[in-house]
């Protein structure tokens, strides 16, 4: 099941990053006292008493206004309200209630999503509360105060949030067939990929960057086995956004990852991984996903035969940080080697619920020890004791030390490379949990 997403919309000013950054216990919003400083949604994992979500800042909403940066806050605080399964609407206290809350009410109302309001900037709730009542007058339900800037009422709020949230047993049944997200900045050839799959024009394909505005599941068979395909909006490096819905579709990437067991990113040969390609690896990694780094329009290179191996390499040296990732080069206009996808696919799910009996694992960790010494700092030398899988989708082992702070990171990525030598785990990556134990 996905994680939900929670989006905090207001006015600017209101304090939306403050709060933000209250709930995700770290500066990840600029906060400055200028309407407009938040330009871009941001998000975060957010983990609160025994729930997970996904939070999204926005930019602050004018509800009419020529100003082209308000103009493009608009438009981003809108997909925030598509994509979210509950919306904050933030207001403010001090500026009491203004005609643009009450439009931004309206445009919320027509969301039919749950609102929680927040009156925020309530510095005593006791001097206050009659300032926040007036707030009732907006018709979206109660009016929660709280002070984002000294974290007060921040629970009251995070309880009415997930009192929204679906219950798990509400979900339809688990849906037991593998879901592939495809992603990738817009105009790679997503859309071609699906189609070429499917066999007919499924998605809507157009040389537009951006035709592809929300995220769409198709379903293919392959050798009587069912796949679930989530096609999303694309990724746009910010300098070269024409149309503003392409600017903000980050979020509804986050939201295609959250939903599937692999991603799939697309990257267009001819212009090679860009930084906006890094970023979206960056984020199925992060949420340990399978990983299949797709290279369309391979046709349209000129090739050696040192071509695949050069750009192979150029491919691992930017995204460094998953070497794991498998590489196909593909082309959906022919559809060269497209049917090789579903192999890849299988293989990485294969990889991504392998399970390695404890013994086993510590056989290899014996062996990995012995090979080359735990570091030592002060005298003082790292013992490892044990290894166990605990967890698969992704492969997580917990490993027993006597000190975590010897057991450096270097240490940590050597003992992973010595288990996906003995079992590979192409294309998923490994979380490694490091516990201590004292010496008894």
């Amino acid at each position: 099941m996905s994680k939900p997403i929670v989006a905090i919309v207001g006015r600017p000013n209101v304090g939306k990053s403050t709060l933000f950054n209250a709930m995700a216990g770290e500066m990840i919003s600029i906060v400055k006292d200028t309407p407009g400083v938040t330009r871009d949604r941001i998000y975060a994992d957010v983990t609160w008493l025994n729930y997970a979500f996904t939070m999204i800042d926005t930019g602050g909403i004018e509800p009419d206004t020529s100003d082209i940066i308000l103009a493009q806050m608009r438009e981003q605080a809108e997909i925030a309200m598509e994509t979210a399964d509950v919306i904050i609407f933030m207001t403010d206290v001090k500026q009491g209630l203004v005609d643009a809350d009450a439009k931004v009410a309206d445009m919320l109302r027509r969301s039919r999503k749950p609102v929680v309001l927040a009156v925020n900037k309530v510095d005593s709730f006791e001097k206050m509360m009659p300032d926040v009542y007036e707030f009732y007058n907006l018709g979206i339900g109660d009016p929660i105060p709280v002070s984002a800037g000294s974290r007060l009422g921040i629970g009251d709020l995070l309880e009415k949030v997930v009192e929204n949230f679906k219950e798990p047993d509400e979900e339809e049944e688990e849906d037991e067939r593998p879901r592939v997200a495809i992603v990738g900045k817009p105009n790679v050839g997503k859309s071609s990929i699906i189609n070429k799959l499917v066999g007919e024009n499924r998605v809507i394909v157009s040389d537009i960057a951006g035709t592809t505005r929300d995220a769409v599941d198709t379903e293919i068979i392959r050798n009587e086995k069912e796949y679930v395909f989530i096609d999303t909006a694309g990724l746009r490096r910010k300098a070269k956004v024409k149309e503003e819905l392409e600017r903000y579709s980050i979020i509804r990437t986050v939201s295609a990852v959250e939903r599937a067991d692999i991603v799939i990113i697309v990257i267009d040969a001819k212009e090679g991984v860009t930084e906006q390609d890094a970023k979206i690896a960056g984020i199925a990694h992060d949420r340990g996903k399978g990983i299949l780094i797709a290279v369309n329009k391979w046709d349209a290179i000129e090739k050696n035969d040192k071509t695949i191996y050069e750009y192979t390499n150029k491919v691992r040296e930017i995204l460094s940080f998953m070497p794991y990732a498998e590489i196909m080069f593909i082309s959906a206009l022919t559809g060269q080697r497209l049917n090789k996808m579903f192999d890849m696919i299988d293989v990485i799910i294969q990889n991504q619920n392998l399970r390695v009996a404890t013994g086993v694992l510590n056989e290899i960790l014996a062996e990995a020890v012995a090979l080359q010494q735990p570091p030592s700092d002060k005298g003082k030398r790292l013992k490892i004791y044990y290894m166990t899988q605990v967890a698969v989708k992704p492969p997580t082992f917990v490993v027993f030390v006597n000190s975590k702070e010897l057991m450096h990171f270097s240490y940590t990525r050597y003992i992973e490379n010595k288990v996906r030598e003995a079992f590979g785990f192409k294309g998923t990556s490994l979380k490694f949990i490091i516990r201590e134990r004292k010496d008894k």
